[in-house]
Formats: structure tokens, C-alpha cells, sequence
């Protein structure tokens, strides 16, 4: 272990005995407060991670330092996390919550700000001490950003070193500091999550995501579905694990929502030679090329030599693959789309949850339907741990703007992705809960009562 890793850890345990003293409103106006510096200063933390990084685009980016804050504060506004939080008084069940302590955060090159500032409010919540560890080509973005929640900090004279930042990170540096943390949330790729997960520690962490979009055949407002569809795969140039990554559409319905996308700024590739041209500059030997990440479809356009226009949103390319059979089908962190036909609702699910083992099992799936029946039957069928009706994918990270799942920057994927959970990541999750346990009121049931 390096002595930078010695000394956090350390200065984080010194910290972790001062946040017991706190209280609730002690605690929520910390969450609050970095919550609103990185909001106030979303502008030059989006513009300084796409420099940075070279992934993304600076608007999305903007919305996510805005909104990602507001949305967490904004379920957690309110909420008990200090000492006494419940009772069932029928029950004689009393719930008092105590810190997990030290928590060990990886943040990913695609989410150098909003994951630090997302765990570290949910850190903070259950009076838990935070150190970042940032990817090694987002340090100055993830740096700052922990540098703008501490001078907020400050001057509420909060405990110091609640947030800590490796400064020089490395795979070395992270595995040192989640071998002597107290709990791990790993946000990042499938290697990192692993290894959070072999470090000894308890750890939460996040699944590969391959979010596919179902568009039922007797949905009555397809313009509606194509912009969510663009507006999901566009976002921060399709980063993002909760980005659509299909439209599946029934044959007889297919050149309708094709000219829906075409107008939301879609470029539509059928052409068997336009989609190898596009499938051979993302994938080299079945593995997505690093220098076409978070680029404009324009570029990507551009290397697989085919001329679109610069202002086109997402490339949406025809193939009727399912899962292994063609690495489009998997994860792709571009705007780029695949379009695929089916002739009733459960071929569609079958195509869906065939992509969904091929890459991205847990994550997510979007239904555009108004048939209840329909869409429950897709949520029995497919291997995800939430299924959004008439929203884009990256609702999925709730928020509040689209549905009313809990805001997070990790989304846990289950058993499916290998996972400890299959729900959003929230405070709740970093506090451990004592029960004081009163005795029943009421005589126990008899053995004849309880096999009655």
C-alpha cells in the first residue's frame, strides 16, 4: 500500500468518528451544499471533462451536473438517517441507523463528476467519509470536483477530509484502497467491478449496460417514441450505461418510426455495405474501439466513410441479428442505434432478451406501449431490474424528470450482472440498521395455527 492510500485511509477514519457526532441537519446541509456548488458550477466542470476526456458533449453534461444533485437531494430531502429512523410500533420493531464508515468510491472516465458527487451525497447521508478514486485520464475533472464540494464544505465548518480524491490513481491505487475500506461502490467497467467485488470488502456495483427499446405494434404515438429514442442513444453522445441501444419495431410498422427518427435528427442506414462499413469502424476482433467512445455520429460517420449530415443525432443502423450473432447488438458507447423487426409482441421479447444475455443482463429495457398487459409480460420475461414505459433509457438513472425511480449515478444489475442489488443505489444502502426487538404482545400462533 502507498502512503498516499495510508494516509486517506487514515485521515478518513479520523473523519468517520467526527460525522458520528453530527446530526440530521448537520449531515443534510453538507448533502445540500455540494449538491449546489457543483450545480453552480456545471458549465466549467462539463467543458474541463470533454477536454479532458475527449468523450461527451458539453450540454449533456451541463444537465447532468444540474439535475443529478437536485434529483438526489431531492429524495433524500426530509428523510431520517440519523439515530432513530422508524418504528412499527405493531410489530415492537424500533430501527436505529449507524454509519458504515469508510467508503471507497471508483468513479468512471464517463461520469467524472456527477458519480463523486452522487456517492458522495449518499455517503454523506449516513454520516459515512468518502474517497474518490478517479479514472486516471479524468483526474483533474473528478480533482476539481472533489475541491468544489470540500470548499463548500468549509464553510459550513464541517468535519474536515469527509471527501477525500486520490491524486495520482492507478488500478494499484484503487485495489490498496478497497482493501482497507469498510464498503466499495464500484461505478465503472466490468474489470473494476470484479475486483471490488474479490476485494474482501462488502461492495456494490454496476452491470454492462445494452438497454433495448421495444416499441409495441399497437402504440399510438410513435413520433413520441422516436424523439425518446434519439434523445436516449444522443445523450452525452451515447456514454452513458442507461443510453437506448435498439428499436425493435414490428415489420408492418417499421418505416413509419424510420421516418419518426429521420425527423429527430436520425440518420438511417439499411445498405449491407453502409452497416458492415459502420460495424468495422466500432468493432475491431469483436471489441468496441476505443477512439470512436462518446464521439458525434457525424465522426463516426466520417470513419466508416460514409458522408451524413454534421448535425445528425444518432446513426441507426438495420440489422436483424439477435444477441451473439453480430456485435451490434451489444453495448455501444456512440450514438449508434440498431433497428430490428419482429411479427408479434413475444418475438420482440425474445429479441430484446437475446441481446440482453449476449451483453447487458440486469440493466434495463424500455417498452413503448399502453398495453398493460403487454408490458408485464415483458417485465416477467426480461432479465432486467427495470423496465421503463414510454421514457428514453437514461431514466433509468432516475432523477425525477421521467419516472419516480430513486436518482443515483450506480445503477446495481442483480445476480443477472453480477451484482449485489438489482435496484438503484441509494443512502439507505450504506447504512447499517440495529433493531431494537420489544417482546410480542400477543401470545405466538400454535403449531396447528401455522400450517392451518
Amino acid at each position: 500500500m502507498t502512503q498516499e492510500i495510508k494516509t486517506l485511509v487514515e485521515n478518513s477514519k479520523i473523519a468517520a468518528e467526527e460525522m458520528k457526532k453530527c446530526t440530521q441537519d448537520e449531515v443534510d446541509l453538507m448533502c445540500r451544499v455540494i449538491a449546489q456548488t457543483i450545480h453552480d458550477n456545471a458549465r466549467e466542470l462539463a467543458e474541463l471533462a470533454v477536454e479532458e476526456t475527449g468523450m461527451g458533449k458539453v450540454e449533456s453534461k451541463i444537465d447532468k451536473n444540474e439535475t443529478t444533485g437536485a434529483g438526489i437531494w431531492l429524495t433524500m430531502k426530509n428523510q431520517k438517517s440519523v439515530g432513530i429512523i422508524g418504528e412499527d410500533k405493531e410489530k415492537g420493531l424500533v430501527y436505529v441507523a449507524h454509519p458504515k464508515g469508510v467508503i471507497a468510491a471508483i468513479a468512471p472516465i464517463t461520469n467524472p463528476t456527477i458519480t463523486p458527487l452522487g456517492n458522495s451525497m449518499l455517503a454523506i447521508k449516513g454520516r459515512n467519509t468518502v474517497i474518490i478514486s478517479p479514472h486516471p485520464r479524468a483526474k483533474e475533472t473528478t480533482t476539481r470536483t472533489v475541491n468544489y464540494m470540500n470548499e463548500a464544505l468549509r464553510k459550513i465548518n464541517a468535519p474536515e477530509n469527509i471527501i477525500q480524491v486520490i491524486k495520482e490513481p492507478s488500478i494499484e491505487a484503487s485495489q490498496a484502497l478497497m482493501s482497507t475500506c469498510d464498503v466499495i461502490v464500484a461505478t465503472g467497467g466490468m474489470n473494476m467491478v470484479k475486483a471490488a467485488y474479490s476485494s474482501g470488502k462488502p461492495a456494490y456495483g454496476v452491470g454492462q449496460g445494452n438497454v433495448q427499446t421495444i416499441v409495441d405494434d399497437e402504440y399510438d404515438n410513435l413520433d413520441l417514441a422516436a424523439q425518446y429514442i434519439v434523445l436516449g442513444r444522443s445523450f452525452d453522445n451515447g456514454i452513458i450505461c442507461a443510453c437506448n441501444q435498439s428499436a425493435i419495431v414490428h415489420k408492418d410498422r417499421k418505416a413509419e418510426l424510420v421516418d419518426s427518427l429521420k425527423r429527430h435528427g436520425a440518420y438511417y442506414l439499411e445498405n449491407n455495405n453502409e452497416v458492415d462499413k459502420v460495424r468495422n469502424a466500432l468493432f475491431k476482433d469483436g471489441k468496441l474501439q476505443a477512439d470512436i467512445i462518446g464521439k458525434p455520429a457525424f465522426e463516426i460517420a466520417k470513419k466508416a466513410g460514409i458522408k451524413v449530415p454534421e448535425d445528425t443525432s444518432i446513426l441507426v443502423v438495420a440489422t436483424e441479428a439477435r444477441g451473439d450473432q453480430d456485435v451490434l447488438c451489444g453495448e455501444k458507447l456512440c450514438p449508434v442505434l440498431i433497428l430490428t423487426t419482429y411479427t408479434n409482441f413475444e418475438e420482440a421479447v425474445e429479441i430484446a432478451k437475446a441481446n440482453l444475455l449476449y451483453q447487458g443482463a440486469g440493466h434495463s429495457t424500455v417498452i413503448h406501449s399502453n398495453n398493460k398487459a403487454k408490458i408485464e409480460f415483458a417485465a416477467l420475461e426480461l432479465p432486467v431490474g427495470r423496465v421503463l414505459v414510454n421514457v428514453p433509457g437514461i431514466a433509468a438513472g432516475g432523477g425525477g424528470l421521467f419516472t419516480h425511480l430513486d436518482p443515483t449515478p450506480s445503477l446495481g444489475c442483480g445476480s443477472w450482472g453480477g451484482n449485489s442489488i438489482s435496484e438503484n443505489l441509494t443512502y439507505k444502502h450504506l447504512l447499517n440498521i440495529a433493531r431494537i426487538a420489544y417482546p410480542r404482545k400477543e401470545a405466538p400462533p400454535t403449531y396447528e395455527e401455522i400450517w392451518s
